[in-house]
């Protein structure tokens, strides 16, 4: 049975980057530094076989900073149809391979270039919004990856609801536990 939740995990979170209205799309990132804990929405953009999830983002956000400074994050992801819950704790990695980050840049879509590609660093205060401005020339396009050290799932229904938490150890294999929901 644990073999087969962790299947199905891997098939949501899939199912996250390749169906445009999947819940798991969108997911909440945590991360803490020195100021504190801090979350925001991100968009999945690639699960790997390992479970490791890829995620784009501008490299002068908050969250760039936070990483470098402490590399452990939460990924929470709920999908609100099946009332499951999916949380992926683990280590962030900024990729630096230029080839990788130029495959990823390549891939996406000119309208969504310009969330990388502000002339003002993400959070600047501005007067407008109609007003931001844009430099098509110099983007900030980062890639980060959370490789996982645990995967908790939690699955409401009735009449039991189910609760499983999974080690991602260091050869990448995967071990599983029923939890108390």
């Amino acid at each position: 049975m644990l073999d087969q939740i962790l299947t199905d995990c891997k098939h949501e979170l899939i199912n996250g980057y390749a169906k445009r209205k999947h819940p798991f799309r969108y997911f909440t990132l945590a991360t803490s530094d020195s100021n504190g804990i801090r979350q925001r929405t991100v968009v999945l953009r690639k699960l790997q076989d390992d479970f490791t999830i890829l995620f784009y983002t501008d490299a002068r956000t908050p969250k760039v900073q936070s990483i470098q400074e402490n590399s452990n994050v939460s990924a929470l992801f709920y999908h609100p149809k099946k009332l499951l819950q999916i949380q992926i704790t683990g280590q962030a990695r900024i990729v630096e391979d230029s080839n990788r980050l130029k495959q990823y840049w390549n891939n996406i879509g000119e309208h969504s270039r310009k969330d990388y590609i502000t002339k003002l660093v993400p959070g600047s205060e501005i007067k407008n919004p109609d007003h931001v401005g844009y430099n098509p020339e110099d983007h900030h396009f980062c890639a980060i990856e959370i490789n996982p050290t645990t995967i908790e799932y939690l699955q409401l229904k009735r009449p039991n609801h189910l609760r499983t938490r999974f080690h991602k150890d260091e050869k990448g294999e995967c071990s599983g536990q029923f939890l108390t929901p």
